[in-house]
């Protein structure tokens, strides 16, 4: 599925025109529309052309769990014209997959924009009411209970699968091409649950299909008060997941520090950050080090998470 949005603005930041050229920059996002990665790329969108000077395309090119989408990038010309938009999958993709004919790992990291827990939403008349009975449910009925997720190894995945392990419980997995297709099968009633971004899962909520029941990261959500941390309820749980900017390898240096400055710029409008808040995320802005520094750092870390749950292939 390739989904596409231009806007091409006036405004315009010369160093960063002069050493981009003309031509538009695209941000491809590897899940379907409507989901998080599209909610946040189209935020940032308008504000980003403005700050570049150029056009700058949000492309939707999904499947295989984002590695469509990234693969096209990481084959992509290194002149900053395409870029990335993608999370945690980055590192559990490949762990999970031995096969991808890229690496993520040789992607330069451009800047981050979000950091976020997910939810665990259910379905509208699963039995039970809380985290507390969906777990004795699923332990009623180990491997019936069903959970959807944006894609097989996606961060979702691995909170499904962090769950089973700290929970003791055994649930059905079901991957989707993002998490807005997750959510819609849950509003439908054809899988029981999800584990996906806020911003998916509202549609449900707003439509009285479902609820949430619990967040994946160590602390409430202000904005959902009264849904408890997954860890109030199973001792140890706690995952959350970011945003970052990819570019293809090889992109120079002083490419990738001056597209950083104009998502910075982006983020640091106080109306984009109030939207990225309420789609359930919170806007972080970082640069090429920074953000590289976080992505080795979470590498570690879920290379361990991926290694306990078994989902290290090879």
């Amino acid at each position: 599925m390739l989904r596409r949005t231009l806007l091409a603005l006036p405004l315009a930041t010369p160093a960063l025109a002069q050493s981009l050229g003309d031509r538009p920059v695209r941000l491809i996002v590897p899940y379907s529309a409507g989901g998080v990665a599209d909610t946040v790329a189209r935020i940032l969108q308008q504000r980003v052309a403005e700050n570049l000077g150029l056009p700058f395309i949000v492309e939707n090119r999904t499947g295989a769990s984002g590695a469509i989408g990234a693969g096209f990038v990481a084959q992509a010309q290194p002149d900053g014209h395409t870029l990335l938009l993608e999370g945690a999958t980055s590192i559990t993709g490949p762990l999970a997959n031995r096969g991808l004919p890229f690496d993520y790992a040789a992607m330069p990291r451009v800047a981050q924009v979000t950091a976020a827990p997910y939810v665990l939403g259910i379905r509208a008349g699963f039995p039970g009411e809380d985290l507390a009975a969906f777990l004795a449910e699923a332990r009623r009925r180990p491997g019936e209970v069903t959970f959807g997720t944006p894609g097989i190894a996606h961060v979702g995945h691995l909170m499904g699968e962090l769950l089973q392990s700290l929970a003791d419980v055994r649930l059905e997995h079901v991957p989707f091409r993002g998490g807005a297709d997750a959510a819609r099968e849950v509003a439908g009633g054809r899988i029981d649950a999800c584990f996906i971004s806020e911003s998916s899962f509202s549609p449900v909520l707003r439509g009285e299909r479902g609820r949430v029941i619990g967040v994946t990261g160590a602390a409430r959500r202000p904005n959902l008060p009264g849904v408890p941390a997954i860890g109030e309820v199973v001792a140890g749980y706690d995952l959350t997941t970011w945003m970052m900017i990819f570019s293809p390898p090889g992109t120079p240096m002083a490419l990738r520090q001056r597209l950083a400055q104009a998502f910075a710029a982006a983020l640091a409008d106080a109306q984009i950050r109030e939207r990225i808040e309420a789609s359930g995320n919170d806007p972080v802005s970082g640069g090429p080090e920074a953000t590289e520094a976080l992505w080795q750092a979470e590498r570690t870390k879920l290379t361990a998470l991926m290694r306990r749950a078994g989902l290290v292939q090879g």
